[in-house]
């Protein structure tokens, strides 16, 4: 068996002495530094600029940016950038978004902006004194923060809120501080990571300096924000009257297209096999929009499938309803997103992103994400409950098996022709291709 060598002082090392080392691990090494070199951006700023995002950085990564266009959303048209790499997905939302367009669009809201955070500390002294304290410790630690604050509260941003939790039912002597936070049009996590290691001095401080307390009493644990924003809240909604639905596939009524859809989404809120699979494809929609924006789509992933749970059953975050003479299908998640600050303005595409949505603020951001979110559901269960997932997904996917397969341009047009009325499988298209090329 080799000895694996630990590499020390790595970080250290040149972009170039980085990326020979994780080349030797290649088949041809030489080959394939002149293959991770290529994917570096020809601009030497925004070459530095991406470099200097993340930390041992010997390549770029691209992923396809494609644009869903025709979302109307509270009467104002958007061409929606997307970065996915996932077959189907833009197209998918980009054709339930020109469905919508012409019944009315997305009606969208954000419901509410505040962020949170916490400091988690061990606490052996009196937490009822505690307790009663907190007017004066908010107060206190308020003031501390001025400095911190100061240019969050001239946007209009800052701290909201700060409230004690007794937690010792599962930790002894454990307790938090939980605060809430505006961070305005930012993300604001340096921000509220800064206030909570600031809250952890300070109240420090606060219970040296006050009669009846000890602060050895006192033990910090970590200060650190919460990605589960579930007062950051961001609703999407669309609706039409049940006649607008007729033939939307041939032969069916949209009464019935109605049906079988809130079933469906019924089966989501119900089972928790279902809601995982249908929650992913509100998620395609909403990270292709985060990524492109340069925002957190892990943070967002997180929060929402937290909200998801949030009952102790793990649900659908989409509902769909249907009256007499009306068909109607939202979505309501947090999401916490930034349009200032982060990578929205440092990464190159992202800033570019922005600009093709108008530069919105971050409410007007999340509502274009969570309408993305629910076209790619709508499309989704469109197509479950009609014709099928796999008719149009692999329709989709066809580009990316010819891909594989190598096919030559003339190929692929004769392929995809032959395929545009018959099912797609690797097999078949692997079988179509062979033959095309025997008879060559």
């Amino acid at each position: 068996m080799t000895e694996k060598k630990i590499l020390k002082g790595f970080s250290k090392l040149t972009s170039t002495e980085k990326l020979r080392i994780a080349a030797s691990g290649c088949a041809d090494p030489d080959q394939a530094e002149e293959f991770f070199l290529s994917f570096l951006h020809p601009d030497p700023q925004i070459r530095e600029i991406l470099a200097g995002i993340s930390e041992n950085t010997i390549s770029t990564y691209p992923l396809p940016y494609g644009i869903a266009p025709n979302f109307l959303i509270n009467g104002k048209m958007y061409m929606v950038p997307m970065v996915i790499e996932e077959s189907s997905v833009v197209a998918a939302a980009a054709s339930a978004a020109g469905f919508w367009a012409v019944r009315g669009g997305f009606h969208a809201k954000v419901q509410s902006m505040i962020k949170n955070g916490q400091l988690h500390f061990l606490y052996r002294g009196d937490g009822v004194k505690l307790q009663e304290a907190m007017p004066e410790v908010e107060t206190f630690l308020k003031k501390f923060t001025a400095a911190v604050t100061a240019n969050m509260e001239k946007r209009g941003g800052g701290i909201r809120q700060i409230t004690l939790k007794n937690r010792t039912d599962i930790i002894p002597h454990y307790y938090q501080l939980h605060a809430e936070f505006d961070t305005s049009d930012a993300m604001g996590a340096n921000f509220i990571n800064s206030c909570l290691e600031e809250f952890a001095t300070g109240l420090d401080q606060y219970l040296d300096a006050t009669p009846g307390f000890d602060k050895s009493d006192y033990e910090p644990l970590m200060a650190i924000l919460s990605n589960y924003s579930d007062g950051c809240l961001v609703e999407v909604s669309v609706r039409c009257p049940l006649e607008q639905l007729d033939g939307i596939v041939s032969q069916l009524p949209g009464r019935e297209f109605a049906r079988r859809f809130v079933m469906a989404v019924e089966i989501a809120r119900a089972d928790v096999y279902r809601a995982v699979t249908h929650n992913k494809g509100i998620m395609n929609g909403v990270d292709a929009v985060v990524l492109s924006t340069g925002n957190d789509f892990r943070a967002i992933e997180a929060g929402a499938h937290a909200w998801a749970a949030r009952s102790g059953h793990y649900r659908s975050l989409s509902e769909a309803g249907m009256s007499d003479t009306e068909f109607h299908f939202s979505l309501t998640m947090p999401m916490a997103l930034g349009s200032i600050g982060g990578l929205t303005r440092l990464h190159p595409l992202a800033a570019k992103s922005m600009e093709i949505l108008g530069m919105p603020g971050a409410r007007e951001l999340m509502m274009i994400a969570a309408a993305a979110g629910l076209a790619n559901n709508f499309a989704a269960v469109r197509s479950l409950t009609t014709t099928g997932i796999q008719a149009g997904h692999m329709r989709m996917h066809l580009s990316n098996i010819l891909l594989q397969l190598k096919a030559t341009p003339e190929e692929s047009v004769v392929v995809t022709e032959y395929f545009a009325n018959k099912k797609v499988s690797y097999q078949a298209v692997a079988d179509k291709l062979a033959g095309l090329r025997n008879k060559q």
